[in-house]
């Protein structure tokens, strides 16, 4: 399991990546972010790893192809970890 992961805000996540909100849904419509955790009933944030994940990719020049495939890996290793949490119970 990851060690000190960190869940960022709505707010901040559109700060780091220096992308509007609806830019941002447009985003992750296209496959191109993953989707958000949901953390309360009505509040919603994303890991840090992965938005960080996602910025190297697109400074690394990441074509829209290559980035899918970062976001389908990400969202896959939550499914993991959300499978390897619930077998420690």
């Amino acid at each position: 399991m990851k060690s000190n992961i960190s869940l960022i805000s709505l707010h901040e996540t559109l700060i780091r990546r220096k992308k509007s909100r609806a830019t941002h849904y447009r985003d992750q419509k296209a496959g191109l972010f993953t989707l958000p955790v949901q953390v309360g009933r009505r509040s919603i944030a994303w890991p840090s790893y992965e938005v960080d994940q996602l910025i190297c990719a697109q400074i690394a020049g990441f074509g829209e192809d290559k980035i899918r495939d970062l976001v389908t890996k990400l969202m896959m290793e939550r499914r993991l970890l959300k499978l390897e949490g619930s077998s420690d119970s």
